[in-house]
């Protein structure tokens, strides 16, 4: 059985500017994600899909195949899948090899273990699931502190139980995506571009190993928490 690990970064980013090669903890922030995957020691091959030439210079010096993306899967509007089956297809083509299992993870959330690497990694061996995502315990609740404005401009709950709860504990469990690992089986990646299949696993985090770099605020608490975890 072979698998491998992509890593899926433009050049653009509107919200945190460069935020994919911004130095945190002594390194550009995707080369944290990189190191990841090979400390995990369960891959095959390893592949980066950029439009940013920095991008794939830094992915060649760590040991990955560089993968350009086509101009029309690095807009702000492009989805996922089809850039990360791009790049497992690519890399086929390019090495001979053929791929039972991939996993992707987002540079954007390096507070990841290589543990749940791992974890995600033995879920979709050991089950028939299709492919597994990862999120946190949510902190709010539709069904509780989460609210929305109708149509008619009522403010009401986001989603309404039969008979009402008055505990946010006593709410049907929910989560936050936190898009650090997405898990496939080969086959299923090729030929599926929705995220919730019939039969999709979940690996749940905890928070302090969840946050997703959107803001710079996100940029500043991640970096903090990184020094942290790798300091003397």
């Amino acid at each position: 059985m072979k698998s491998i690990v992509t890593v899926c970064a433009r050049g653009g980013s509107k919200g945190v500017r460069g935020k994919n090669v911004r130095h945190m903890a002594g390194f550009p922030l995707i080369v944290h994600t990189l190191r990841q995957a090979k400390l995990a020691n369960i891959f095959s091959a390893f592949a980066v899909s950029s439009d940013s030439e920095e991008i794939l210079s830094l992915a060649r010096s760590e040991g990955f195949i560089a993968i350009e993306r086509p101009s029309h899967m690095a807009t702000d509007t492009a989805a996922k899948i089809p850039v990360i089956r791009h790049c497992v297809s690519t890399v086929e083509e390019q090495t001979g090899m053929s791929f039972d299992y991939c996993v992707d993870l987002d540079c954007t959330s390096p507070l990841r273990s290589v543990e749940d690497i791992l974890a995600v990694y033995k879920l979709l061996q050991v089950s028939d699931t299709p492919n597994v995502i990862t999120a946190m315990p949510a902190r709010r609740s539709p069904y509780f502190n989460m609210v929305e404005r109708g149509e008619d401009g009522q403010i009401r709950l986001a989603k309404k139980l039969e008979k009402p709860i008055q505990r946010r504990q006593d709410a049907p469990e929910c989560f936050d995506m936190n898009a650090s690992i997405y898990g496939w089986k080969r086959a299923i990646l090729q030929t599926e571009d929705k995220l919730f299949l019939q039969g999709t696993s979940l690996h749940v985090m905890p928070e302090e190993r969840s946050i997703d770099i959107d803001s710079e605020l996100d940029f500043e608490i991640v970096r903090m928490l990184l020094e942290k975890r790798i300091a003397p």
